[in-house]
This record gives structure tokens, sequence and C-alpha cells, in this order.
């Protein structure tokens, strides 16, 4: 209702100050109408696949409230997103049945397919990390695609106490079901215990490149961002961050944190490094804010998904051919 009168650039919500207006992601409008839509962020809060420490169902919410500390532009690169395609803030992925685990991961697919057949390109907020299974339901139904995951585990496990569909196995079922490229997949970051030796040995069988966090100490943000390249290739590719790839000491919110990860400087020059790249989909997940301190991780990954943001619509644009610029 309140309208500039003297600073009239204030006329974009966008450029008001940071602590006014209603939260959506990166304060971008918030529209349910896929037509009008070239990337939409979406929240995914859902944390039924973890299995310890539950709280990442809070993510979204957390997510979308720091991310309006950010701006329009990157100083880094020069990418201005919003003024490129139409980002929206899609709202939510909520569940109807988030109490029986398989039939929410097929609800999630089912809201997938509906964003993907219309020809938006998802950003996604979770959420626990199985929830990257069923959006590659939507993302790979036509043809598998490869993948950049940036974590601390590999989530290539098996059965669990019963369950195959956990936040730990989501890419081994994803290989299983003709989602993913196993040898255009690379997993940077990968470090901690495990009571299995061969916990994460799918990884490697299948043919994905497991780039270690002892590999990445010594060889630096640099080198990965390279290897990630070289197996990727210039194919369609799915990017996944999980904020466990952080430090503990820079996202202590999340279910299963390991001593000794990636900066947060780090992360985003990695992501920065992998422009060109033909990604068709990426997301955050595993913010927990009940174990947050002072929003802490929710910041880092709200500046996190905006990198991620950032190289979907580089990505958009090259496939598109796109050169109008939008007001968001």
């Amino acid at each position: 209702m309140k309208q500039p009168t003297r600073y009239h650039d204030l006329s974009d919500p966008q450029a008001r100050p940071r602590y006014t207006g209603i939260a959506s992601f990166f304060r971008a409008a918030h529209t349910e109408r896929l037509d009008e839509v070239d990337i939409g962020v979406i929240g995914v809060p859902y944390d039924g696949g973890v299995t310890n420490r539950p709280g990442a169902r809070h993510g979204p919410r957390a997510v979308r409230e720091q991310s309006a500390l950010l701006r329009r532009i990157s100083a880094a690169t020069g990418v201005a997103p919003f003024a490129t395609a139409r980002v929206r803030d899609l709202g939510d992925c909520w569940l109807e049945r988030p109490f029986a685990l398989e039939g929410a991961l097929d609800e999630i697919a089912a809201f997938y397919r509906g964003v993907v057949g219309a020809g938006v390109v998802p950003l996604s907020v979770g959420g626990d990390h199985s929830i990257s299974l069923p959006i590659l339901r939507a993302l790979g139904a036509s043809r598998p695609v490869g993948m950049v995951h940036i974590d601390a585990h590999c989530d290539t496990g098996d059965d669990y106490m019963g369950s195959r569909f956990h936040h730990g196995a989501p890419f081994r079922r994803a290989v299983d079901e003709g989602l993913l490229d196993p040898t255009r997949v690379i997993q940077i970051g990968i470090r901690g215990t495990v009571n299995d030796p061969d916990m994460w040995g799918f990884s490697t069988r299948s043919g994905m490149r497991v780039l270690g966090m002892d590999e990445f100490a010594d060889n630096g943000w640099h080198f990965a961002a390279e290897e990630a390249r070289r197996v990727a290739g210039s194919g369609p590719t799915y990017l996944t961050f999980d904020i466990d790839s952080l430090d503990p000491s820079q996202a202590p919110g999340t279910g299963t944190p390991e001593a000794g990860g990636i900066t947060a400087l780090e992360a985003l020059r990695l992501l920065r490094a992998l422009r060109g790249l033909d990604f068709v989909g990426a997301d955050l997940v595993e913010v927990s804010p009940p174990f947050d301190v002072g929003g802490l991780t929710a910041f880092n990954g709200a500046s996190i998904l905006f990198e991620l943001l950032c190289l979907l619509v580089e990505s958009w644009q090259i496939r598109h051919g796109a050169t109008r610029s939008v007001k968001s």
C-alpha cells in the first residue's frame, strides 16, 4: 500500500530496507501460478527421513527469514538473477501424509512433476536429504542426469532399521531407479565416522567420483570445481548441497554434523567456479533450526542458496537464449 515519494528505486520491494516486508525467499514475489515463473524457489518442510536428530522440517522457514538479508546482485560475479529471470517464491510443498515415509516421497514427486512439467526450474530448500529423491523422480524422468553433490556423507546407503528411503540413501535409490547417471556424479567433502567400512561403497562401485574432505583440503576448492566440471560434463546436471558439508563451526544447526568441514568461503568460491554447467535444478538441505546458534546455519544456508540461484538462472538463460530483462 505504501509507495515511495522520494526514492523511486524503492518501488521494487527487494530494494527496500531488509527488515521490512513479509518474509519470502530473497524477498521475491510469492505466487502459486506456474505460468508466471522461470525459476521457482520451493520449501520442502519434511524431515521424516532422518536417522537421528529431527528438526530440518523447520529449515525452509528459517532460510526464508535469513534470505531477506541478501541483496539483488552478486558482488563477486555481477550476476543479477532477479533482473534476468522471473524468480518467484512458490511457497512450500507441504505434505498431507507426512507420517508415511514412502507416501510422503510420492507426494513430493507428484508436486515436482507439475513444476517441471510447466517448464519451471526448481530450487528447493529442505527438509532432510531424502527429499532429493522425489525431486529427481521429476527431473530425471525422461533421462538420467548427472549430479554435483556437496556433503559430509555420500548418502548412498541401503536398508536402515527397516527402510531403504531415508536421508542416508537417496542417491543409491536414484541410481536404482535410473534417475542418476553415476558416472556423471561427483560427491565433494565426504568425511566423518562410519559403523560399516563399506557404508559408502556403492558410490565407488557404481562409478561415482568421491572427493573426500582430505583430498579437498590438500588440493583446494579450485581443484574440486575442476573435477566437478570434468565429471559432470556438458549434460543436464542436478546440484545438491547438504549444509553439513560446512564445518560445524559455521553450520551447527544440522542433524548430522561432522568435524573438519568446508568453510563458507570455500563453498561460495566452489559454487561460483561451476558456472557454465547445465544445471536443471538444485537443492539446499538439512538446515535444522533447533540446533542452530544465532541463526548462523540458516544465514550461511541462505547465502549458499543465492549462489545456487545464480547458477540456475545462468543455465536457464543459456538453454533458452534469454536476453530479456524482467522486474521482480
